[in-house]
């Protein structure tokens, strides 16, 4: 039986959903619904999402929605992506009474096997009626298989520190389970950028082959020592550093004995001030393994852009800002943890575009913002900008 995945998000629109601690259900729901979409598509599962956008969807709607696009079969699945609020804690899944827990108790084994605190997975029954379901997207979506996730309480500091670290690998965990269930051979990530490990490899072969070393791939991998596994994954650098055949396209460098400001700037096409500038440079004083971000000379910045960490700042709240990934951010700058240190700079790879515009005498946001066809909270959003003030020379990221 070919199953058929529905994939809600709750609120949208003028329905915020709950609020606390940085998040917004609407927004969580919508990204990791997405999240899991774009995995099961990349598995062969189909799936579709019921709310694509922040719009506003009634209980109704929802319901018109899958049922118009997948119809009442017992093959069609159908998540429910929600947070909770309430002064507890922990994930919480319920099922249908027309259903058995198999599902449910996949995804709560996944959650907790990725470090997560599933509290309970059960069926709720309406208090006025207990022959009926008490949840209406479960109630009124007869015959499917219909789990709604609480992944964690927003009014808990720790459930939502956890949540913002954490988006893709509880969206990873729903994906396992669906694949297991379903009978879909599961593959944890997109294997670009990944090694299966093969009879006879060994680090040092492995790092010989992808243009590495050991001890990097320990650190990505967050190995203690040089056992491999046959079919263990591993996780490659997704950039190459230093004189490790680099090349003008690189972001990255690793400072090397004898480099210079000057002889790097020239071997990638580049100035010193300009690499000063993207670093926070006072001097041209450099160290051995110290870290460079190496600017293009385009002043277009395409699917990639530099980010000061600020107070409050986490991983998730930045990849949600520029359109990407915790992950894909972590890769980019070869991040071993979810840590961040005020002033520390992150390269953004992201799917959309952005110009780079430099502030000059008589400009404001809305003149800028006219300007590029977009609005001053954009602007503001992805400068960080706390107020309408700008200063002439400053440098500002447009969306393209």
């Amino acid at each position: 039986m070919a199953y058929k995945i529905a994939i809600d998000s709750a609120g949208g629109g003028s329905n915020s959903g709950a609020v606390g601690n940085g998040i917004t259900e609407k927004d969580y729901a919508l990204t990791i619904s997405k999240y899991i979409n774009d995995r099961l598509k990349a598995l062969g599962i189909e799936s579709f999402l019921v709310r694509e956008n922040d719009n506003t969807l009634s209980d109704d709607q929802r319901v018109n929605i899958i049922k118009n696009k997948y119809g009442t079969g017992n093959n069609v699945i159908v998540i429910s992506n929600r947070l909770n609020n309430g002064g507890s804690s922990g994930t919480e899944i319920i099922y249908p009474l027309r259903s058995n827990s198999k599902l449910s108790a996949s995804i709560a084994n996944e959650i907790e096997n990725m470090g997560g605190n599933v509290t309970k997975y059960y069926q709720l029954r309406n208090s006025n009626d207990t022959a009926i379901d008490d949840d209406y997207l479960i109630r009124n979506t007869a015959n499917n298989q219909t789990i709604v996730i609480d992944y964690g309480y927003v009014d808990n500091a720790s459930d939502s520190t956890f949540l913002k670290n954490n988006l893709e690998n509880l969206g990873e965990a729903v994906v396992k389970a669906i694949a297991n269930y379903v009978g879909v051979n599961y593959l944890p990530v997109s294997l670009e950028g990944y090694y299966v490990v093969k009879s006879g490899d060994s680090l040092w072969s492995i790092a010989s082959k992808n243009n590495t070393t050991v001890n990097e791939l320990k650190s990505l991998n967050n190995l203690s020592n040089n056992a491999l596994q046959i079919g263990q994954l591993l996780k490659l650098p997704t950039i190459n550093s230093g004189n490790n055949n680099s090349t003008p396209s690189q972001n990255i460098y690793t400072v090397q004995k004898g480099d210079s400001l000057w002889a790097i700037a020239n071997k990638y096409g580049t100035t010193v001030d300009s690499i000063k500038s993207a670093n926070n440079l006072t001097s041209n004083n450099l160290s051995i393994g110290q870290t460079l971000i190496i600017p293009t000379e385009s002043n277009q910045i395409t699917n990639q852009i530099t980010y000061n960490v600020k107070k409050g700042d986490s991983l998730w709240a930045i990849a949600n800002r520029y359109d990407t990934t915790v992950e894909k951010i972590k890769s980019t700058n070869n991040l071993s943890s979810n840590t961040l240190s005020i002033g520390q700079v992150l390269i953004i790879p992201s799917t959309s575009e952005f110009n780079t515009y430099t502030v000059e005498k008589g400009d404001s946001l809305w003149t800028i913002s006219r300007k590029y066809n977009t609005t001053v909270d954009n602007i503001k959003k992805l400068n960080n900008l706390t107020s309408n003030n700008l200063s002439i020379g400053q440098k500002l990221i447009i969306p393209a």
